[in-house]
């Protein structure tokens, strides 16, 4: 059975910057999220501006 898509609320893209800002790990920012890692490690290479995330741009 296919899981469903659910894409990231602009919330928790705000919390990711948060998290990453803060120093999280990536499995931490996914545990609060209740996410798994890899998308959260996905959400952060496709926001990516130069050397940090920015969750304006991800969306």
């Amino acid at each position: 059975m296919a899981r469903k898509y659910r894409q990231l609320m602009p919330d928790q893209r705000n919390q990711i910057q948060r998290g990453l800002n803060q120093g999280l790990s990536i499995r931490g920012i996914a545990r609060q999220l209740g996410r798994s890692p890899s998308t959260i490690s996905r959400e952060i290479q496709r926001g990516r501006v130069e050397e940090t995330y920015d969750a304006v741009c991800a969306r």
